[in-house]
């Protein structure tokens, strides 16, 4: 499901050097001429005449290279819903549901039907869409449907297509962009968050950031700590693996999940007839992967291959159920019945989105490998440690023949206090990347929940004891005393007086990346 893309106008804004804490000297230069983005004042309208009047949008302009604020300038779509109690307002908080490519500009609306109403009392929600991105000036690489495509599986015979297709995508993100690529970077759209910190008027802004998010609100919070109040950090992105490394935990965090299946599914061989153990539940899966190869096996409109269904499984495997109904109805397909059809709905990717994911994940890093030798090497050696996804998460990628990156990559190493959240078995950012970020962030406080499926943790249940802790931060400002374990709904020890959470979710808005 994807956020309902709307009409917006927005705003402006600039920092003096007297405000810019913990900046290197080179951002302490680049703010002083931002003073002319603060004579800017949004002009705030309704976002859609099908929305709520209170939901109101806005433009503003920030520099295309903040080392050069006097150069270029790029528009800025964001969006706000006002707290209706001003006598409760402790300030603004600030969104992003991830990507790198989801649009934000709903997030007002969207986290509105989440957060309880103590805490809306108390914030005016703002959204935007970062830079690059949906009504931001959007980036476009004119890609194809099959250029978009990157999960592209190891093989010798077809490593020189691949490395063929990562120099196109490169290349024509070059050729489409310009001088604008190489500035659209999670740093860029941290400094674009400070300019709207000082649009609106605020010394500090709180942010609530998820999957992608979390490591945009985590750069935040290293470039400006004396401006960061509170901050939720939902499924986290571990720094330290940006940006390839979070690509190849896919691999090593699904083997454990895979395993985790396999003796759920065996408990349950009455229901879906997979094995009665799980080493013949694991040994049914390779059987079906490799009738695949000679045989694709019909699934929706299409007939997909081995290396198809272990891409398409990968992240269902996190969830026994899901995973088990897939592979039972396309073992059945194969045994020639009816075809297998898809429990979840697929989101729609579109060019800006993944034009906006390589811009940020190519152009935040130089740690990508530049040899495609070095691509074919690792592929190689992590298909056979991670035999579900490992040549997926290690072959090579556009990043490989990208400009340098117009600065270093961020360091996060700071003592800021915030809230990390993260579910056990979490597709996309695995408990070690969570707990990545945790150990990167000093002063911040971990909610894990032990047994928690799904992508994403916090929603509008009050009663969940995940939501009951982000939620009495948001509003007191404390962090717990200590990190707090939750128990996810779904154990069969969790405490008889616990609410169950809601089914795991995906994030509007956020293709099946981070």
């Amino acid at each position: 499901m994807r956020i309902r893309r709307i009409a917006p106008p927005l705003l402006v804004v600039g920092v003096t050097a007297a405000f810019v804490p913990g900046l290197a000297p080179t951002e302490v230069a680049a703010a002083e001429p931002l003073g002319q983005f603060e004579s800017q004042r949004p002009s705030w309208h309704r976002c859609d005449p099908e929305m709520p009047a209170k939901f109101q949008c806005a433009t503003i302009k920030v520099p295309l290279d903040y080392d050069r604020p006097t150069g270029k300038k790029i528009k800025l779509a964001i969006s706000r819903i006002k707290t209706a109690v001003p006598g409760k307002r402790h300030g603004a908080m600030l969104f992003n549901p991830g990507g790198p490519g989801g649009e934000g500009l709903s997030m007002p609306l969207y986290m509105k039907e989440s957060l309880p109403k103590k805490i809306r009392d108390q914030y005016d929600l703002i959204g935007f869409d970062p830079r690059g991105v949906g009504k931001s000036s959007p980036v476009t690489c004119d890609l194809s449907d099959a250029e978009q495509n990157f999960e592209r599986p190891y093989k010798p015979e077809t490593f020189n297509s691949d490395v063929k297709w990562a120099r196109t995508v490169a290349k024509k993100c070059r050729d489409n962009n310009g001088d604008k690529l190489p500035h659209i970077t999670t740093r860029n759209t941290a400094r674009d968050m400070d300019v709207i910190r000082g649009v609106l008027g605020e010394k500090k802004i709180s942010y609530l950031g998820i999957s992608y998010g979390t490591y945009l609100g985590a750069v935040y919070t290293q470039m400006f700590p004396e401006r960061s109040d509170r901050f939720v950090l939902d499924s986290a992105v571990d720094p330290a693996r940006v940006w390839r490394g979070m690509i190849q935990i896919w691999a090593s965090g699904t083997e454990p999940a895979f395993t985790r299946w396999t003796k759920w599914t065996a408990e349950r061989h009455s229901t879906y007839k997979l094995g009665k153990t799980s080493a013949e539940v694991r040994k049914t899966f390779w059987a079906l992967i490799a009738r695949a190869d000679q045989k694709p096996i019909p699934y929706e409109d299409d007939k997909l291959n081995g290396d198809e269904i272990r891409s398409m499984l990968r992240s269902r495997f996190f969830s026994p159920k899901e995973a088990a109904t897939v592979v039972a109805d396309l073992k059945e397909a194969a045994d020639g019945g009816p075809k297998a059809r898809s429990s979840a709905a697929a989101d729609e990717i579109t060019d800006n989105m993944t034009a906006s994911f390589w811009s940020v994940v190519c152009g935040d890093t130089s740690a990508w490998p530049r040899d495609p030798e070095q691509y074919r090497r690792d592929a190689i050696r992590d298909k056979a440690k991670y035999p579900l996804y490992g040549d997926f998460g290690s072959n090579i990628t556009p990043c490989a023949f990208w400009n340098k990156p117009a600065e270093p990559v961020t360091d996060v190493n700071n003592g800021v206090g915030t809230l990390t959240v993260q579910n056990q078995w979490d597709s996309q950012t695995p408990l070690a990347s969570g707990r990545g970020m945790h150990q990167a962030l000093k002063g911040s406080r971990m909610v894990y929940v032990r047994g928690g499926e799904g992508h994403g943790v916090y929603d509008s249940d009050p009663k969940a004891c995940a939501n009951r802790a982000v939620n009495a931060y948001l509003s007191t400002g404390k962090l717990p005393a200590k990190d707090v374990t939750c128990k996810a709904a779904n154990n069969k020890d969790r405490d008889a007086n616990e609410h169950p959470p809601s089914a795991p979710r995906r994030v509007p808005g956020l293709p099946d990346r981070f």
